[in-house]
């Protein structure tokens, strides 16, 4: 099969399964306190989606349906479009990038774990630093919010999503096979050197701009 076909094949079903998971999330939301905290599995599609075209493509796809959420369904503008997308990137991007070097069950479990508590601590952050914007109240009070709220809630998203990835993953892929929208990958060590490369720098930079306003505000130096 000719390159050109193989991409043109490749972003069909990416469109295909951004589409799956702009529809999971309009359809099977869960409102969750002031349309604040909900739940809505379109993050199993999307890593799914990641664990068969890679952690690249994942974090695009993430962007696309957040984007697309932020004009349809959500009611938070601007703050919940940099919300979600932290929230679905950093799992996606996460648990893809440890199952992508050696696609094995056990680098899948240990992706989704990884995933999920590098999304708590990005979450509790953000949190942090945009809730006292978006809900008008007081740091301390968002920091009283982390153990009763914020951590189970994330916690139970992100093991449910998990879940329902582990279950759902194996038929996905043989149905696209069978459909011949994606053959068996080849393993490539330069396309996961730089893939590893481009989003050990994302997290990285993340981590800094995170850090680094959460220092600022603890210190008085900015108030938001």
């Amino acid at each position: 099969m000719k390159t050109t076909d193989k991409r043109l094949k490749a972003v069909l079903c990416m469109a295909m399964l951004s589409a799956l998971a702009v529809a999971a999330d309009i359809f099977l939301r869960i409102p969750g306190i002031g349309g604040f905290l909900t739940y809505e599995p379109k993050d199993v599609i999307l890593t799914i989606g990641a664990f068969i075209f890679g952690p690249v493509q994942g974090l695009v796809m993430s962007l696309v349906v957040c984007l697309i959420e932020m004009v349809t369904v959500s009611s938070t503008g601007l703050i919940g479009l940099l919300m979600n997308f932290l929230s679905s990137g950093v799992f996606v991007g996460i648990s893809a990038v440890i199952y992508w070097r050696k696609k094995t069950l056990g680098r899948a479990i240990i992706g989704l774990i990884a995933g999920s508590l590098s999304m708590l601590v990005v979450m509790l952050l953000w949190n942090y630093i945009l809730t006292p914007i978006f809900m008008g109240i007081e740091r301390e009070a968002v920091l009283e919010l982390f153990v009763p709220l914020l951590i189970p809630f994330n916690l139970l998203k992100a093991a449910l999503n998990s879940a329902l990835i582990l279950l759902l993953y194996k038929g996905v892929v043989t149905a696209l096979r069978k459909s011949h929208l994606i053959e068996e990958r080849k393993s490539n060590d330069t396309e996961h050197k730089k893939t590893n490369t481009v989003l050990i720098i994302c997290v990285s930079a993340l981590m800094v701009i995170t850090l680094a306003l959460v220092m600022l505000i603890f210190s008085g130096i900015i108030s938001m």
